[in-house]
């Protein structure tokens, strides 16, 4: 006689027959979703690709990439005219019909208008697929999400779901909001192409406030290509006042305070800023090195001001938002509380004076564009990123100087500025630069970035 079965058993079974015993078989693309996205657009455009097969095909692979990656927080199908192009969009952003939750289990908005990027992309061609993933209040650490090219490797900074959403294929086009570099690192770790936006008031209505006078959107794409792509095709081109690349050669001024006395910058990433420096001297610009004292000098007071309002916006939220806030989100807030009223506001006077003048650095060192790594050291592992009590450093951090890192250049500035990946590290991580333009240059970053990509070629990033 059998014994009966345990309660034990039942579940085990029940979870064969739903298939939660095993992890997330590595997904594959099918050929819609493999092709190069002109081409998806032009299928889709011709009825070459119909709706119901780029449904389906999209539908297959997100569902499997997702349950692998975990990009999302919510998805949207694809609705009956099925546009080709599928935008996901940080969970800090406004879109209507979708719930924006901040990153926190507890909270939804629901919004009754989408933030203005938004509401103007085209609808037979672009459409909302998915909320994505961002960490608690954009400065908590750790998102759930895993890296689709080398997932060792930290996803991490808060437009997290952004990069990892197109690096997976979920999405072809991710927009997110970078205060300090919380798109360019996430774009960056994730082998991808991340593009701050000069800083504009007016494109940031649906967009919870960290730190207004420096919060920006931001893009992510596959590549600088797809970049190039759909920047007209959308009509981002179209967003605030921008401003021609205009012909070349253009003329690039390596920042050199990443490498002199003040500098942190390490081999590895010496190494990749001196592979990009030779690529665009080979494609014909002109590269030569330029200092940036002042501005260097503000990397870590621009960081104290995204603290302290985010502190003092705290003290508002504070009723709508859960108590028990992540350990790393805690620690943010309460760097900024420690920064006082005075210093305060000598770091916005400098603010004010900074953005009055940056133009003139660009005039008197008779440059277009500045470059330097994204950051001192190749990404972490997620063992090291995990081991970080906050997000944003503290003066008394012993490793300060390397944390305060390069991103706050643009930022503090209310520049534009994009990042790329033209190397790879031995574990397969991609090394990234960075390059910042005049207010309102969009174009030529993405210009410049398809100029080093195109020299770099391949570097084989695929989901994993």
């Amino acid at each position: 006689m059998s014994e009966a079965p345990t309660p034990q058993d039942a579940i085990t079974d029940y979870a064969h027959k739903a298939r939660w015993n095993t992890a997330p078989e590595a997904p594959r693309p099918g050929a819609p979703m493999a092709l190069p996205l002109p081409e998806r657009v032009a299928a889709r455009t011709r009825g070459a690709l119909t709706a119901e097969e780029w449904r389906t095909a999209e539908a297959d692979w997100s569902d499997r990439a997702d349950a692998r990656y975990r990009a999302t927080v919510q998805r949207a199908p694809l609705g009956t005219d099925a546009p080709p192009v599928r935008v996901g969009v940080k969970d800090t952003v406004d879109v209507a019909g979708l719930p924006t939750r901040l990153g926190l289990r507890g909270h939804r908005h629901h919004a009754r208008a989408s933030n203005p990027a938004i509401a103007a992309l085209p609808p037979e061609l672009a459409a909302v697929t998915a909320k994505v993933v961002t960490t608690e209040l954009n400065i908590g650490v750790g998102s759930e999400c895993v890296n689709p090219y080398i997932p060792r490797i930290d996803p991490g900074g808060s437009s997290t779901g952004t990069a990892v959403s197109v690096a997976a294929g979920i999405c072809d086009l991710g927009l997110g909001t970078d205060v300090l570099g919380s798109v360019r690192w996430p774009a960056g770790q994730c082998g991808t192409v991340g593009l701050r936006m000069t800083q504009r008031p007016s494109l940031l209505e649906g967009v919870f406030p960290l730190s207004p006078p420096m919060d920006a959107l931001g893009w992510v794409t596959r590549g600088a290509a797809d970049l190039a792509y759909l920047w007209p095709l959308l009509g981002l081109d179209r967003l605030g006042s921008q401003r021609p690349a205009g012909e070349g050669p253009y003329r690039i001024g390596v920042v050199a305070n990443a490498e002199g006395p003040e500098g942190t910058c390490g081999p590895v990433m010496r190494g990749a800023l001196e592979t990009a420096c030779g690529h665009l001297e080979a494609s014909g610009q002109k590269v030569g090195p330029v200092r940036a004292d002042d501005l260097w000098a503000l990397r870590g007071p621009a960081w104290e001001l995204c603290a302290r309002q985010a502190w003092d916006a705290y003290q508002v939220w504070r009723p709508w938002v859960p108590a028990d806030l992540h350990e790393t989100t805690r620690g943010a807030l309460e760097v900024g509380a420690k920064v006082t009223d005075e210093r305060y506001a000598w770091i916005l006077e400098r603010l004010a004076h900074t953005r009055a003048t940056v133009e003139g650095d660009f005039d008197a060192a008779g440059v277009d564009a500045w470059l330097l790594p994204l950051d001192p050291a190749a990404p972490p592992d997620l063992a090291a990123a995990d081991a970080r009590m906050s997000t944003i450093p503290s003066p008394e951090d012993p490793d300060y100087d390397l944390r305060v890192a390069y991103t706050p250049l643009a930022s503090f500035a209310g520049l534009p500025a994009l990042t790329l990946p033209v190397a790879r590290d031995e574990r397969g991580a991609p090394l990234c630069v960075q390059l910042i333009a005049r207010r309102d240059h969009e174009p030529l970053l993405i210009r410049l970035a398809g100029l080093l990509e195109e020299a770099v070629g391949p570097l084989g990033f695929r989901p994993s």
